[in-house]
């Protein structure tokens, strides 16, 4: 008789243990980054994260005589049965100790069984706990230290999950350039004509008024992704959200909006990879971790950028215009991540495997696809 056991998560000291299974997933691993341990209890926690405003989510861990050997959570997102179709629900958080044979399977048929309960017709995962979080299993690139806000998995969780009958959906895109070399001739004719136009006005963003420039960057992400796969629109609260966490981590410099007209038409996010800064913090912010990372912040040095979200307005889509834009906010914000904060190399992503658009414009001179990440799929 197996003594295994998957129990939902129902006190703090279970969080608690949710969250810490992950050091234990991972202690051999040289290239995981502790993640902060703040963040991922604040993702799973109604009143603090206001995706729960529209969505509902039940956590599980597998225990094995009293001591945690895998995680899972499975969620339902009102927004996804909107947007996506009816009857879809989602599980992420996925992990599991490599000693584990059962665990992993029987995670993965509560979080179902959870789904089914609720009238679920169709399972996509992993993601954690929205496709704003952590979208996706890593499936190429371990050997490279993931960047701020992206997953980094065990390789045998691929074989562990299609064992249960799962399907790619969607495979996820990051590519990796080493930024000190300018743009190809093409990009930079380009970039100099949209300096010349009287159309177009690039600026960075103003920290004083904040708010007010996330809700710009924010809607015009709405926007300019709404015709993608899997898009969930932000809500107000969440995009103020956003807002507050991102604020720290946004320097002017490397935030940008292009202006058509006078009218947001795109924008640009580069951050400094703040995981090469929170690494040696072990997940905590106290009692030393958060002045520390305080002081690294005031004037990041660091290898790697990383641009998490760009886009430009649906209407200014599909033509020479586009391109331009993008090609102009690439070569502003790479230029300062070399001169301004001494990075060599950056990623873009994640990108849709068949976005187009942004795959031409993320395969630039001496770019390399370096992360998958796979949306799985099954029907319950």
């Amino acid at each position: 008789m197996s003594d295994l056991v998957i129990r939902p998560v129902t006190t703090k000291t279970d969080k608690k243990r949710f969250v810490d299974l992950a050091w234990d997933v991972y202690k051999d691993d040289p290239v995981w980054v502790p993640p902060l341990k703040s963040e991922v209890l604040g993702l799973m926690t109604p009143g603090e994260n206001p995706w729960f405003e529209h969505g509902e989510a039940a956590f599980f861990l597998a225990e094995r005589n009293g001591r945690p050997v895998g995680r899972i959570s499975a969620q339902i997102d009102r927004l996804v049965l909107e947007h996506m179709g009816p009857g879809i629900g989602n599980w992420g958080m996925y992990e599991v100790l490599d000693s584990e044979k059962e665990a992993g399977p029987a995670l993965i048929a509560t979080a179902e069984q959870w789904l089914r309960d609720r009238k679920m017709t169709r399972a996509l995962g992993p993601i954690s706990i929205s496709i704003w979080d952590e979208p996706g299993l890593e499936i190429q690139g371990f050997d490279d230290p993931p960047t701020a806000m992206m997953g980094h998995h065990r390789p045998a969780y691929e074989a562990q999950i299609e064992a249960q009958g799962y399907t790619k959906a969607k495979d996820l895109y990051c590519y990796a350039l080493d930024i000190r070399v300018p743009l190809e001739p093409l990009a930079q004719r380009l970039i100099q004509a949209g300096q010349r136009s009287s159309r177009i006005r690039l600026r960075e963003v103003e920290k004083s008024r904040f708010d007010e420039e996330a809700a710009i960057i924010l809607n015009l992400l709405n926007d300019a992704w709404s015709d993608n796969w899997g898009f969930i629109p932000l809500t107000p609260s969440e995009i103020a959200y956003a807002g507050k966490k991102l604020k720290p981590i946004i320097f002017e410099d490397l935030v940008v909006i292009c202006e058509v007209d006078g009218e947001p038409a795109s924008f640009m996010i580069t951050l400094p990879d703040i995981n090469e800064l929170t690494r040696d913090l072990d997940g905590n912010l106290f009692p030393f971790g958060w002045a520390k990372l305080l002081w690294r912040l005031r004037k990041p040095r660091v290898h790697r950028m990383r641009v998490p979200l760009m886009g430009v307005a649906k209407k200014h889509q599909g033509g020479r215009l586009a391109g331009q834009l993008a090609f102009m906010m690439i070569e502003y914000c790479r230029k300062n991540s070399v001169d301004h904060y001494g990075a060599s190399h950056g990623e873009f992503g994640w990108v849709l495997e068949d976005n187009g658009g942004m795959l031409a414009i993320a395969d630039l001179r001496g770019s390399e696809r370096s992360k998958i990440y796979r949306i799985y799929e099954k029907a319950l």
